[in-house]
Protein backbone atom coordinates (compact mmCIF):
# COMPACT_ATOMS: atom_id res chain seq x y z
CA UNK A 1 0.00 0.00 0.00
CA UNK A 2 2.87 2.21 0.61
CA UNK A 3 4.27 1.38 -2.51
CA UNK A 4 1.18 2.40 -4.40
CA UNK A 5 0.65 5.54 -2.17
CA UNK A 6 4.37 7.24 -3.21
CA UNK A 7 3.91 6.08 -7.00
CA UNK A 8 0.66 7.73 -7.43
CA UNK A 9 1.87 10.60 -5.71
CA UNK A 10 5.02 10.85 -7.56
CA UNK A 11 2.85 10.28 -11.04
CA UNK A 12 0.60 12.99 -9.73
CA UNK A 13 3.55 14.94 -9.17
CA UNK A 14 5.45 15.04 -12.33
CA UNK A 15 1.69 15.21 -14.29
CA UNK A 16 0.70 18.30 -12.59
CA UNK A 17 3.90 20.06 -12.28
CA UNK A 18 5.93 19.20 -15.68
CA UNK A 19 5.50 19.25 -19.33
CA UNK A 20 5.31 15.57 -20.04
CA UNK A 21 5.92 14.98 -23.64
CA UNK A 22 7.87 16.96 -26.36
CA UNK A 23 6.95 15.15 -29.03
CA UNK A 24 3.66 12.59 -29.73
CA UNK A 25 4.38 8.55 -28.98
CA UNK A 26 1.71 7.62 -31.11
CA UNK A 27 1.63 7.03 -34.75
CA UNK A 28 -0.90 9.22 -36.83
CA UNK A 29 -0.57 7.17 -40.22
CA UNK A 30 -2.29 4.09 -38.31
CA UNK A 31 -4.83 6.41 -37.23
CA UNK A 32 -5.44 8.35 -40.08
CA UNK A 33 -6.79 4.77 -41.44
CA UNK A 34 -8.43 3.55 -38.68
CA UNK A 35 -10.49 6.98 -38.75
CA UNK A 36 -10.88 7.35 -42.56
CA UNK A 37 -10.42 11.33 -42.09
CA UNK A 38 -11.57 13.25 -44.52
CA UNK A 39 -13.60 17.30 -44.91
CA UNK A 40 -16.69 16.36 -42.85
CA UNK A 41 -14.98 15.27 -39.61
CA UNK A 42 -14.42 16.96 -36.87
CA UNK A 43 -12.09 15.44 -34.03
CA UNK A 44 -12.04 15.49 -30.40
CA UNK A 45 -8.50 14.58 -29.54
CA UNK A 46 -5.95 14.18 -26.12
CA UNK A 47 -3.78 16.78 -27.26
CA UNK A 48 -0.12 15.37 -25.80
CA UNK A 49 2.71 17.24 -27.90
CA UNK A 50 0.28 18.50 -30.53
CA UNK A 51 1.82 17.11 -33.77
CA UNK A 52 -1.01 14.71 -34.49
CA UNK A 53 -3.44 17.73 -34.27
CA UNK A 54 -1.06 18.83 -37.10
CA UNK A 55 -1.21 15.75 -38.75
CA UNK A 56 -5.11 15.38 -38.96
CA UNK A 57 -5.51 19.13 -40.19
CA UNK A 58 -3.67 18.20 -43.32
CA UNK A 59 -6.34 15.60 -43.77
CA UNK A 60 -8.71 18.45 -44.07
CA UNK A 61 -10.86 17.67 -41.67
CA UNK A 62 -13.25 20.59 -40.41
CA UNK A 63 -12.10 20.83 -36.96
CA UNK A 64 -9.55 19.71 -34.35
CA UNK A 65 -9.97 20.04 -30.82
CA UNK A 66 -7.16 18.95 -28.89
CA UNK A 67 -8.12 18.45 -25.24
CA UNK A 68 -5.80 18.51 -22.09
CA UNK A 69 -5.80 18.74 -18.55
CA UNK A 70 -2.37 19.48 -18.40
CA UNK A 71 -1.58 23.32 -19.79
CA UNK A 72 1.34 22.77 -20.37
CA UNK A 73 1.35 20.21 -22.79
CA UNK A 74 -1.24 22.62 -24.65
CA UNK A 75 1.18 25.45 -23.99
CA UNK A 76 3.59 23.07 -26.45
CA UNK A 77 1.11 23.02 -29.40
CA UNK A 78 0.05 26.63 -29.11
CA UNK A 79 3.72 27.77 -29.96
CA UNK A 80 3.75 25.03 -32.64
CA UNK A 81 0.69 27.07 -34.47
CA UNK A 82 2.17 30.56 -33.78
CA UNK A 83 5.79 29.59 -35.24
CA UNK A 84 4.01 28.22 -38.41
CA UNK A 85 1.63 31.16 -38.83
CA UNK A 86 4.79 33.71 -37.84
CA UNK A 87 7.98 31.75 -38.78
CA UNK A 88 9.41 31.01 -42.36
CA UNK A 89 9.81 26.99 -42.79
CA UNK A 90 13.09 26.22 -42.03
CA UNK A 91 12.74 28.28 -38.94
CA UNK A 92 10.10 25.86 -38.16
CA UNK A 93 12.11 22.77 -39.01
CA UNK A 94 15.07 24.48 -36.66
CA UNK A 95 12.93 24.66 -33.49
CA UNK A 96 10.97 22.16 -33.86
CA UNK A 97 12.84 19.71 -36.39
CA UNK A 98 15.95 19.98 -34.69
CA UNK A 99 15.02 21.35 -31.47
CA UNK A 100 17.49 24.04 -31.40
CA UNK A 101 16.87 27.62 -33.29
CA UNK A 102 19.99 30.00 -32.50
CA UNK A 103 17.32 32.88 -32.91
CA UNK A 104 14.48 30.66 -30.50
CA UNK A 105 14.33 33.90 -27.94
CA UNK A 106 14.11 36.46 -30.17
CA UNK A 107 11.49 34.86 -32.73
CA UNK A 108 9.93 34.21 -29.88
CA UNK A 109 9.59 37.88 -28.20
CA UNK A 110 9.25 39.32 -31.79
CA UNK A 111 6.75 37.18 -34.17
CA UNK A 112 4.91 34.67 -31.45
CA UNK A 113 4.33 35.98 -27.75
CA UNK A 114 1.41 37.38 -28.71
CA UNK A 115 -0.11 34.54 -30.38
CA UNK A 116 -0.86 33.08 -26.91
CA UNK A 117 -2.69 32.70 -24.08
CA UNK A 118 -1.67 33.61 -21.05
CA UNK A 119 -0.43 30.56 -19.77
CA UNK A 120 1.23 29.75 -22.79
CA UNK A 121 2.49 33.00 -22.65
CA UNK A 122 3.90 32.62 -19.36
CA UNK A 123 5.00 29.22 -19.13
CA UNK A 124 7.00 30.14 -22.37
CA UNK A 125 8.57 33.76 -21.60
CA UNK A 126 9.91 30.99 -18.59
CA UNK A 127 11.22 28.61 -20.86
CA UNK A 128 11.63 29.16 -24.71
CA UNK A 129 15.08 28.49 -23.78
CA UNK A 130 14.79 25.55 -24.42
CA UNK A 131 15.23 25.94 -28.05
CA UNK A 132 18.31 28.38 -27.70
CA UNK A 133 20.48 25.55 -26.31
CA UNK A 134 22.98 24.31 -29.29
CA UNK A 135 24.05 21.43 -26.63
CA UNK A 136 20.77 20.33 -25.76
CA UNK A 137 17.85 19.92 -28.25
CA UNK A 138 14.50 20.89 -27.09
CA UNK A 139 13.61 16.86 -27.21
CA UNK A 140 15.69 16.11 -24.39
CA UNK A 141 13.58 18.62 -22.15
CA UNK A 142 10.30 17.83 -20.31
CA UNK A 143 9.89 14.44 -17.91
CA UNK A 144 10.01 12.12 -21.17
CA UNK A 145 12.67 14.29 -22.71
CA UNK A 146 15.07 14.03 -19.68
CA UNK A 147 14.94 10.88 -19.25
CA UNK A 148 15.68 10.32 -23.32
CA UNK A 149 18.87 12.62 -22.85
CA UNK A 150 19.79 10.42 -19.96
CA UNK A 151 19.40 7.34 -22.48
CA UNK A 152 21.44 9.39 -24.76
CA UNK A 153 24.24 10.16 -22.52
CA UNK A 154 24.52 6.24 -20.82
CA UNK A 155 24.81 5.16 -24.85
CA UNK A 156 27.77 7.84 -25.36
CA UNK A 157 29.65 7.50 -22.66
CA UNK A 158 28.66 3.91 -20.50
CA UNK A 159 27.58 1.49 -23.56
CA UNK A 160 29.88 3.59 -25.89
CA UNK A 161 27.25 2.33 -28.27
CA UNK A 162 26.77 5.54 -30.64
CA UNK A 163 28.25 4.06 -33.53
CA UNK A 164 26.20 1.32 -33.07
CA UNK A 165 23.19 3.14 -32.67
CA UNK A 166 24.18 5.26 -36.18
CA UNK A 167 24.69 2.38 -38.25
CA UNK A 168 21.17 1.19 -37.37
CA UNK A 169 19.64 4.33 -37.73
CA UNK A 170 21.21 4.70 -41.41
CA UNK A 171 20.62 1.26 -42.28
CA UNK A 172 20.28 1.04 -46.10
CA UNK A 173 18.48 -2.46 -45.66
CA UNK A 174 16.12 -4.13 -42.98
CA UNK A 175 18.34 -7.17 -43.16
CA UNK A 176 21.26 -4.51 -42.47
CA UNK A 177 19.01 -3.25 -39.05
CA UNK A 178 18.44 -6.07 -37.90
CA UNK A 179 21.77 -7.67 -38.06
CA UNK A 180 23.22 -4.53 -36.44
CA UNK A 181 20.43 -4.15 -33.53
CA UNK A 182 20.65 -7.52 -32.28
CA UNK A 183 24.33 -8.09 -32.84
CA UNK A 184 25.36 -4.86 -31.49
CA UNK A 185 22.89 -2.57 -29.93
CA UNK A 186 20.79 -4.44 -27.86
CA UNK A 187 23.81 -6.61 -26.14
CA UNK A 188 25.83 -3.69 -25.86
CA UNK A 189 22.21 -0.84 -24.44
CA UNK A 190 20.43 -3.30 -22.62
CA UNK A 191 22.33 -4.44 -19.60
CA UNK A 192 21.23 -5.33 -15.83
CA UNK A 193 21.36 -1.14 -14.59
CA UNK A 194 19.30 -0.30 -17.26
CA UNK A 195 16.83 -3.01 -16.65
CA UNK A 196 16.12 -2.07 -13.12
CA UNK A 197 15.89 1.84 -14.01
CA UNK A 198 12.95 0.47 -16.50
CA UNK A 199 11.18 -1.27 -13.63
CA UNK A 200 10.91 1.15 -11.49
CA UNK A 201 7.92 3.47 -10.68
CA UNK A 202 9.88 6.57 -10.88
CA UNK A 203 11.49 5.70 -14.25
CA UNK A 204 8.10 5.11 -15.65
CA UNK A 205 6.40 8.13 -14.02
CA UNK A 206 8.64 10.18 -15.91
CA UNK A 207 7.86 8.83 -19.21
CA UNK A 208 4.34 9.23 -18.51
CA UNK A 209 3.31 5.48 -17.74
CA UNK A 210 1.27 5.65 -14.15
CA UNK A 211 1.42 2.18 -11.84
CA UNK A 212 -2.14 1.25 -13.07
CA UNK A 213 -1.28 0.53 -16.67
CA UNK A 214 2.26 -1.06 -15.42
CA UNK A 215 -0.04 -3.79 -13.91
CA UNK A 216 -1.39 -4.06 -16.65
CA UNK A 217 1.27 -4.70 -18.49
CA UNK A 218 2.96 -7.16 -15.72
CA UNK A 219 -0.66 -9.13 -16.09
CA UNK A 220 -0.55 -9.89 -19.77
CA UNK A 221 3.37 -10.01 -20.68
CA UNK A 222 5.85 -12.53 -19.73
CA UNK A 223 8.64 -11.57 -18.16
CA UNK A 224 6.78 -8.31 -16.77
CA UNK A 225 7.89 -4.43 -17.70
CA UNK A 226 11.46 -5.44 -18.86
CA UNK A 227 10.13 -8.42 -21.07
CA UNK A 228 7.17 -5.99 -22.47
CA UNK A 229 10.03 -3.53 -23.24
CA UNK A 230 12.04 -6.26 -25.08
CA UNK A 231 9.42 -7.15 -26.90
CA UNK A 232 8.73 -3.74 -27.90
CA UNK A 233 11.91 -2.72 -28.85
CA UNK A 234 12.25 -5.82 -31.20
CA UNK A 235 9.41 -4.88 -33.03
CA UNK A 236 10.69 -1.65 -33.48
CA UNK A 237 14.10 -2.35 -34.49
CA UNK A 238 14.20 -5.99 -35.83
CA UNK A 239 10.88 -6.22 -37.92
CA UNK A 240 10.07 -2.38 -39.32
CA UNK A 241 12.36 -0.28 -41.65
CA UNK A 242 13.80 2.65 -39.37
CA UNK A 243 14.09 4.95 -42.36
CA UNK A 244 10.54 6.82 -41.81
CA UNK A 245 10.44 5.95 -37.50
CA UNK A 246 10.77 9.56 -36.81
CA UNK A 247 9.39 9.04 -33.36
CA UNK A 248 12.70 6.52 -32.69
CA UNK A 249 15.11 8.51 -34.40
CA UNK A 250 13.87 11.85 -32.51
CA UNK A 251 14.38 9.91 -29.33
CA UNK A 252 17.90 8.44 -29.78
CA UNK A 253 19.23 11.53 -31.60
CA UNK A 254 17.56 14.38 -30.52
CA UNK A 255 16.54 15.76 -33.65
CA UNK A 256 14.63 14.78 -36.63
CA UNK A 257 15.73 14.79 -40.39
CA UNK A 258 14.14 16.59 -43.28
CA UNK A 259 12.90 13.06 -45.02
CA UNK A 260 12.66 11.27 -41.39
CA UNK A 261 10.05 13.86 -39.71
CA UNK A 262 6.59 14.23 -38.38
CA UNK A 263 4.33 15.22 -41.63
CA UNK A 264 3.73 18.93 -39.88
CA UNK A 265 7.28 19.99 -40.55
CA UNK A 266 7.38 18.99 -44.08
CA UNK A 267 7.99 21.93 -46.44
CA UNK A 268 4.95 21.64 -48.41
CA UNK A 269 2.67 20.91 -45.22
CA UNK A 270 3.79 23.72 -43.54
CA UNK A 271 2.99 25.86 -46.55
CA UNK A 272 -0.82 24.15 -46.89
CA UNK A 273 -1.06 24.38 -42.39
CA UNK A 274 -0.37 27.92 -42.91
CA UNK A 275 -2.82 28.77 -45.86
CA UNK A 276 -5.43 27.64 -43.50
CA UNK A 277 -5.38 24.45 -42.15
CA UNK A 278 -3.91 25.47 -39.10
CA UNK A 279 -6.96 27.10 -38.47
CA UNK A 280 -9.07 24.59 -37.97
CA UNK A 281 -7.10 23.32 -34.75
CA UNK A 282 -8.24 24.46 -31.43
CA UNK A 283 -7.22 24.09 -28.15
CA UNK A 284 -8.84 23.21 -24.63
CA UNK A 285 -7.28 23.07 -21.51
CA UNK A 286 -9.91 21.11 -19.38
CA UNK A 287 -11.09 17.59 -18.67
CA UNK A 288 -12.51 15.60 -21.98
CA UNK A 289 -15.69 15.53 -20.43
CA UNK A 290 -16.34 19.07 -19.34
CA UNK A 291 -15.65 20.14 -22.49
CA UNK A 292 -17.65 17.67 -24.24
CA UNK A 293 -20.64 19.31 -21.94
CA UNK A 294 -20.10 22.67 -23.20
CA UNK A 295 -19.15 22.63 -26.86
CA UNK A 296 -21.78 22.69 -29.72
CA UNK A 297 -19.88 20.38 -31.87
CA UNK A 298 -21.10 16.89 -32.43
CA UNK A 299 -17.60 14.93 -32.87
CA UNK A 300 -17.46 12.39 -35.34
CA UNK A 301 -13.62 11.45 -34.52
CA UNK A 302 -12.52 10.31 -30.94
CA UNK A 303 -8.56 9.94 -30.89
CA UNK A 304 -8.57 9.10 -26.58
CA UNK A 305 -5.26 7.52 -26.61
CA UNK A 306 -5.00 5.38 -23.08
CA UNK A 307 -5.70 7.88 -20.62
CA UNK A 308 -8.89 5.30 -19.65
CA UNK A 309 -6.04 2.89 -18.39
CA UNK A 310 -5.25 5.48 -15.62
CA UNK A 311 -8.63 7.05 -15.07
CA UNK A 312 -10.15 3.00 -15.15
CA UNK A 313 -8.02 2.57 -11.47
CA UNK A 314 -8.37 5.98 -10.23
CA UNK A 315 -11.08 7.84 -11.58
CA UNK A 316 -13.84 5.56 -12.48
CA UNK A 317 -16.79 7.78 -11.87
CA UNK A 318 -15.39 10.25 -14.27
CA UNK A 319 -14.47 7.16 -16.88
CA UNK A 320 -18.24 6.84 -16.71
CA UNK A 321 -18.98 10.15 -17.21
CA UNK A 322 -16.98 10.55 -19.91
CA UNK A 323 -18.16 7.85 -21.70
CA UNK A 324 -22.11 9.64 -21.29
CA UNK A 325 -20.50 12.71 -22.65
CA UNK A 326 -19.30 10.40 -25.47
CA UNK A 327 -22.80 9.08 -25.88
CA UNK A 328 -24.42 11.77 -25.72
CA UNK A 329 -22.25 14.17 -27.55
CA UNK A 330 -20.96 11.57 -30.54
CA UNK A 331 -22.35 12.03 -34.02
CA UNK A 332 -24.36 8.78 -35.10
CA UNK A 333 -21.78 7.59 -37.65
CA UNK A 334 -18.78 8.33 -34.68
CA UNK A 335 -15.63 6.39 -34.98
CA UNK A 336 -12.93 6.14 -31.66
CA UNK A 337 -9.91 4.75 -31.12
CA UNK A 338 -7.82 4.08 -28.42
CA UNK A 339 -4.83 2.36 -27.03
CA UNK A 340 -3.82 0.39 -23.67
CA UNK A 341 -0.42 -0.69 -22.14
CA UNK A 342 -2.44 -4.24 -21.91
CA UNK A 343 -3.68 -6.96 -24.16
CA UNK A 344 -7.16 -5.58 -23.53
CA UNK A 345 -9.71 -3.28 -21.79
CA UNK A 346 -11.87 -4.97 -19.77
CA UNK A 347 -12.71 -2.47 -17.94
CA UNK A 348 -15.09 -1.04 -19.93
CA UNK A 349 -17.45 -3.69 -19.85
CA UNK A 350 -18.37 -2.76 -16.15
CA UNK A 351 -19.27 0.78 -17.33
CA UNK A 352 -22.95 1.79 -18.37
CA UNK A 353 -23.95 4.89 -20.06
CA UNK A 354 -27.86 6.19 -20.96
CA UNK A 355 -28.42 5.87 -24.20
CA UNK A 356 -31.40 5.85 -26.30
CA UNK A 357 -33.98 5.72 -22.85
CA UNK A 358 -31.96 2.71 -21.61
CA UNK A 359 -28.92 1.30 -19.78
CA UNK A 360 -26.42 0.37 -22.16
CA UNK A 361 -23.15 -1.27 -21.36
CA UNK A 362 -19.93 0.74 -23.74
CA UNK A 363 -19.26 -2.51 -25.63
CA UNK A 364 -22.57 -2.73 -26.84
CA UNK A 365 -22.56 0.88 -28.00
CA UNK A 366 -19.63 -0.15 -30.19
CA UNK A 367 -18.48 -1.91 -33.24
CA UNK A 368 -15.36 -3.35 -32.89
CA UNK A 369 -13.02 -3.29 -36.17
CA UNK A 370 -10.42 -5.99 -34.78
CA UNK A 371 -8.94 -7.19 -37.66
CA UNK A 372 -8.05 -3.82 -39.43
CA UNK A 373 -6.58 -2.33 -35.51
CA UNK A 374 -5.20 -5.85 -34.90
CA UNK A 375 -3.30 -5.54 -38.93
CA UNK A 376 -2.55 -1.85 -38.21
CA UNK A 377 -1.31 -2.41 -34.75
CA UNK A 378 1.60 -4.43 -36.48
CA UNK A 379 2.28 -1.83 -38.41
CA UNK A 380 2.89 0.53 -35.57
CA UNK A 381 6.38 2.49 -35.88
CA UNK A 382 6.23 3.30 -31.78
CA UNK A 383 5.80 0.10 -30.67
CA UNK A 384 5.25 0.98 -26.62
CA UNK A 385 1.68 0.24 -26.74
CA UNK A 386 0.14 -3.45 -26.06
CA UNK A 387 -3.03 -3.54 -27.80
CA UNK A 388 -5.01 -0.87 -30.55
CA UNK A 389 -8.79 -0.30 -30.34
CA UNK A 390 -10.98 0.85 -33.09
CA UNK A 391 -14.44 1.16 -32.59
CA UNK A 392 -17.51 2.32 -34.68
CA UNK A 393 -20.63 3.86 -33.17
CA UNK A 394 -23.28 1.20 -33.50
CA UNK A 395 -26.64 2.53 -34.95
Amino acid sequence: MIGRWISERMFNFVHQNQLIYNTCWEDPRLDREALGLGPGDDIVMITSAGCNALDYALCDVRSVHAVDMNPRQNALLELKLAAIRRLPNDEVFSMFGRGYLPTAVEAYRDSMRTDLSDFARGYWDRYIKFFANPDRSFYFRGSSGAFAWLINKYIDRVAKARGSVDRMLNAETLEQQRDEYQTHVFPQIWKRPVRMAMGRDSTLSMLGVPRAQRRQVERDFGGGIAGFIEHSLDHVFARLPLSDNYFWRVYLTGQYSPTCCPEYLKPANLDRLRGGLVDRVNVHTTTLTDFLNQTSVQPSRFVLLDHMDWMSEHRHAALVEEWQQIADRARPDARLIWRSGGLRTDYLNDIQVDHRGRKTRVPDLLSMQTDLASRLHQQDRVGTYGSFFIGHLAG
